[in-house]
């Protein structure tokens, strides 16, 4: 196929997902409003949204420094401790290409660690702060 006609098909293949999707959406929205009217509620009524949860930024919050923090110390222990491990000592350049690739795994693995760390804050903290409104109850 000719790169044009490629761009024809495309462009149909996407206007055809798009309607896909809008149908689907209302089809939805009209199957729950008709399962809502089956069960004597009123459609237009709709339910309340959940409450907020006070936590989530505070566990997202977490995570993300965690993470930040294991990166940090993947890349201190990679270009300090690991150097000659992971590194072409015999080659001398900034370009960037003195890798072979052998600390990567280093970096996957403190990212986890330190996201774990951040998220076991959080549920002590979140485990804490039910506790101290338990014994106030």
């Amino acid at each position: 196929m000719q790169p044009e006609q490629l761009v024809f098909v495309w462009f149909i293949l996407s206007s055809m997902a798009i309607c896909a999707v809008i149908f689907g959406m209302r089809y939805m929205r009209n199957k729950e409003n008709m399962a809502m009217i089956e069960k004597g509620l009123d459609p237009n009524i709709k339910p309340e949204r959940p409450r907020p949860a006070p936590f989530r930024s505070l566990k997202w919050g977490l995570l993300l420094v965690g993470s930040g923090l294991g990166l940090f110390v993947a890349y201190l222990m990679d270009h300090t401790l690991l150097y000659g491990i992971g590194h072409d000592v015999n080659k001398f350049s900034y370009r960037g290409d003195d890798m072979n690739g052998a600390n990567v795994i280093l970096y996957f693995a403190f990212i986890a660690v330190g996201g774990g760390l951040g998220l076991i804050t959080s549920y002590r903290i979140e485990k804490k702060e039910l506790l101290d409104k338990q014994e106030k109850v």
